[in-house]
């Protein structure tokens, strides 16, 4: 495995790879454990090259304080990467993403306005700066991304469409769980003892939800998954949605959408965590 740190070698190199075969990109902050090591895994058996990023990217933080306390561990991942037998580990500083302000705004529409989008102005912006601009660096066949940010996923895709990355395909992975169920994040690591013991009633009360679903309407549903969490020590559910999966639009009534999704983002002490789960009620 080759650490890159510019973007012009890393151009390079990819010129190179892209004659003997297909690129396979996973974009990452870093702090990495085994959900990003099974896009990694999946990126390994598609590709014949396979590239990661790990890069905190400044402008897709709207809290000062987040963007601080976001762990970095950067001789951990090199190590992990390289057993995973990544290609390239693309590892470059904040100047040589933005050797000048992006200052591009883009029309993301409906899908980036709700959720997330509501309650971190700016954050999806900035998502979408940064994975074009690692798109364009890399120029690769597919890209993988994990249901965990469901709603990221969306996003990207308009991204994409925006840009005109029409012969990218966008590779959406199933969420990878501890074995207590939680979703495995790099903020984990935050959690005290205490607070990493009671975060993995967030899945489990998700996974309960199948079945109330069945007996409760969309709105119960909904009450009963947050009144539940919200009963547990250090939890408060910063807003719990049940929308379309293609839309991201929330929904009234369960017979509004083929495919609803139930997202959710919760504030375990001052650790955001995040979750979601696909409701399947015929």
């Amino acid at each position: 495995m080759e650490i890159i740190r510019t973007v012009a070698e890393l151009k390079a190199k990819l010129d190179e790879a892209r004659t003997r075969g297909t690129i396979g990109l996973v974009p990452t902050m870093g702090a990495l454990h085994a959900g990003h090591l099974s896009l990694i895994e999946r990126a390994r058996r598609e590709n014949d090259t396979v590239v990661v990023s790990v890069f905190v990217n400044p402008t897709q933080f709207n809290n000062p304080t987040d963007l601080a306390t976001y762990p970095r561990t950067e001789e951990a991942d090199a190590a992990l990467l390289e057993n995973a037998g990544v290609d390239y580990a693309f590892m470059p500083s904040v100047e040589e993403v933005y050797p000048e302000p992006d200052n591009r705004q883009f029309d993301l529409g409906p899908v980036a306005e709700v959720m997330e989008g509501a309650m971190r102005p700016g954050h999806f912006n900035g998502v979408a700066q940064v994975v074009s601009k690692l798109f364009r660096f890399t120029e690769p066949t597919r890209a993988y991304f994990g249901e965990k940010d469901f709603q990221q996923i969306a996003v990207i895709r308009k991204m994409a469409q925006l840009e005109g990355f029409n012969n990218l395909e966008i590779v959406d992975c199933p969420i990878k769980r501890e074995a207590d169920g939680l979703a495995m994040s790099s903020r984990n690591v935050r959690l005290t003892p205490e607070q990493r013991s009671i975060a993995p009633a967030i899945s489990l009360v998700l996974k309960a939800s199948l079945v109330k679903a069945r007996e409760l309407s969309l709105a119960d549903t909904k009450k009963w998954v947050i009144d539940t969490i919200n009963a547990f020590p250090y939890m408060n559910v910063e807003y719990y949605e049940i929308v379309d999966a293609a839309t991201m639009q929330p929904i009234g009534e369960w017979s509004d959408s083929a495919t609803p999704v139930g997202c959710i983002t919760v504030f375990c002490g001052d650790v955001r965590l995040i979750d979601n789960i696909k409701y399947i009620l015929k």
